[in-house]
């Protein structure tokens, strides 16, 4: 592939090959363009950015933006130590709606005190009227007053003249000006709030300000975090909407604000993400169920207009996450496609999805080690193809895992499908002992294919 510095970069392919240069220094010279190749990140950047992007981008590679960028703190005060999780989220003026106190108000009262001890949320108000900034910034502070004195809030606001250009800019996708403009500057606003979250905590969450939080999310986080210990993940998703719910290491956090600045103006920041995440080699979606965060906005921040998107897995009641203990999984059903037993059961993206379903077959969950089961809850068929539900069935927990361990000898029936659901709880006093082996099996066959979203596993402390 050759590609010349002035053409635009409106291909992820290109995009990709600019930020593995910019990442790694043309650490894999063999791969890149002969115009390229040669030249330092440094070069790169100069050739692709307006003056003010030069800057910053400048300054953020070795995380002395705090020091070398004006960022005007409107409300509240750096802390001294730093926090686990920093939340983040950018606010402009909406033509209709107004949701930042909202979005707020949950964030802190869906903490306990705990957690509240480790949590700093970070708010950039980021309208072009300084006036609207000034006086949104007084009224949550004055709203927020106790978390802005024990510096769980601060808002801040990165002056205009450090923006890049926002005119004359490129109309990929066949946007209309005013999209393009809206989109370009909202990549730069995030890129300032990473930029100046970058040593707060030691993971950050990306949010929006029209959103609900599920009860106790830090905690969910947390656990979901020590359940990809050892892994090389490189955003982790909290939710299915957009760049709601995005957890990042802060120490990637310099290198994402330098990305949405340089192709600041190819596409949103959403579709941006999904290139960094795969840039850092994590290939697969990693997204936990149910979702910790629900949007609640009904008018778009881009000219008012109807939005309305909701994530149907959301749930409010985070403390309420499965455990899926580790386990193989096995069907006697054939698989279409890539849709594997493995995505109804872990925090891969999709589900698994089986053909022609008959009187006999399984779905098999057999466990790594014995757990005390207590509940357990599978949902089936999908939003898209409703009718692929499983219309007759029975859930069993087995015992006895056989030497192939690919199933167990012995099983007690605990529960029948309703409506393509099950779930049941207190099992842990109706089956003695721990258990191997979640199965579901068909009891009817049926003409439509199967789908499992999700089975969800809850066990005893312990097991």
């Amino acid at each position: 592939m050759r590609c010349s510095l002035k053409r635009s970069l409106t291909a992820a392919l290109a995009a990709s090959f600019l930020l593995l240069l910019f990442l790694y220094g043309g650490s894999r010279q063999e791969q890149d363009p002969p115009e390229l190749g040669a030249l330092a990140p440094d070069m790169v950047l100069q050739l692709l950015q307006p003056e003010g992007a030069q800057r910053i981008l400048r300054d953020t590679g070795g995380l002395s933006v705090l020091h070398n960028v004006s960022y005007h703190l409107l409300a509240g005060s750096l802390s001294p130590h730093k926090k686990f999780l920093a939340v983040g989220l950018a606010s402009v003026q909406r033509p209709r709606g107004y949701y930042l106190p909202a979005t707020l108000q949950s964030l802190f009262k869906q903490s306990t005190e705990e957690e509240l001890q480790e949590l700093v949320v970070v708010v950039h108000l980021a309208d072009a009227d300084p006036r609207w900034n000034v006086r949104v910034a007084a009224n949550i502070a004055s709203k927020f007053a106790e978390h802005i004195l024990l510096g769980r809030l601060l808002l801040i606001h990165a002056p205009h003249e450090f923006y890049p250009t926002l005119e004359g800019l490129k109309r990929n996708f066949n946007d209309p000006e005013e999209r393009v403009r809206f989109r370009s500057k909202q990549n730069v606003d995030y890129a300032f709030l990473l930029a100046f979250a970058a040593n707060l905590s030691s993971y950050y969450l990306m949010i929006e300000d029209d959103v609900w939080c599920a009860k106790s999310f830090l905690t969910a986080i947390r656990k979901a975090l020590a359940s990809q210990e050892g892994s090389n993940w490189a955003t982790l998703e909290f939710s299915k909407l957009g760049y709601i719910g995005k957890l990042y290491r802060s120490s990637d956090l310099p290198r994402l604000a330098r990305f949405l600045l340089l192709f600041y103006q190819e596409m949103p920041c959403d579709w941006l993400l999904v290139h960094f995440r795969l840039l850092l080699t994590q290939k697969d979606v990693i997204r936990f169920k149910p979702s910790l965060f629900q949007h609640m906005g009904l008018y778009s921040s881009f000219q008012g207009t109807i939005n309305r998107l909701e994530d149907d897995e959301f749930q409010a009641d985070a403390m309420d996450l499965p455990d899926n203990p580790p386990a193989a999984l096995f069907t006697s059903m054939s698989v279409f496609e890539n849709y594997e037993p493995l995505k109804a059961y872990s925090t891969a993206e999709g589900y698994f999805w089986g053909k022609d379903p008959a009187a006999g077959s399984t779905f098999s969950i057999v466990f790594q080690q014995p757990a005390r089961v207590t509940r357990v809850r599978v949902r089936t068929g999908s939003a898209e193809r409703r009718g692929d539900i499983l219309r007759a069935g029975v859930l069993e927990l087995g015992r006895r895992r056989r030497h192939d361990g690919r199933d167990c000898s012995a099983y007690t029936m605990v529960g029948t499908f309703e409506k393509g659901t099950c779930e049941r709880r207190g099992l842990e006093r109706g089956v003695p002992g721990p258990v191997e082996c979640v199965r579901i099996r068909v009891t009817r066959g049926q003409s439509e294919w199967l789908i499992i979203q999700s089975i969800e596993i809850w066990t005893m402390a312990g097991t």
